[in-house]
């Protein structure tokens, strides 16, 4: 389910989303790192609803997201791959499982917020639970724009769900 090597078209699906993520994140870093957090490039996360194979490459691309832009060192930059990883395998899951589409924005909104928390916390000495308040804050919209990616690439993109060999 999660070999995002299996095909070429994979591949390449899985190369583009990395690619967007970090341009995503480039182009909005002055709100990406800041107090409140607003990171976007977060709504990508949603896309494992339509390609389940993208949880391995959503850590990826957080992984080199932090490496590039982040300045927090190893910490966050496998925190962040982790957090990637586990977001968008709660997605999949919300897919597999049947539920409304609307529950896939609950990982955007609170995996990041209560996890990545817990090392900024202690990597910036702030407490914890302020930045859970702050972060919580920043994830709330690309959640909802995650789950609004979701309705309008299925509307495109139909025919995947019948698909079995992608």
């Amino acid at each position: 389910m999660y070999n995002f090597l299996k095909t070429p078209r994979r591949m390449t699906i899985s190369a583009m989303v990395i690619a967007l993520y970090i341009v995503l994140l480039y182009l909005t870093q002055s709100i990406s790192f800041g107090a409140y957090q607003i990171r976007i490039a977060t709504a990508l996360y949603a896309l494992a609803f339509l390609y389940p194979f993208l949880v391995i490459p959503m850590g990826v691309a957080n992984l080199l997201a932090n490496f590039l832009f982040g300045g927090l060192g190893p910490i966050d930059m496998i925190g962040g791959c982790f957090v990637g990883m586990a977001t968008t395998a709660l997605i999949v899951q919300v897919r597999q499982r049947g539920w409304n589409v609307w529950l896939a924005a609950l990982p955007i909104w609170l995996v990041p917020t209560l996890v990545v928390s817990l090392w900024l916390s202690q990597l910036l000495h702030l407490p914890y639970s302020m930045l859970v308040v702050s972060l919580a804050v920043g994830q709330a919209p690309p959640a909802v724009c995650g789950v609004f990616l979701i309705h309008g690439l299925a509307r495109q993109t139909w025919y995947i769900h019948k698909e079995k060999s992608l």
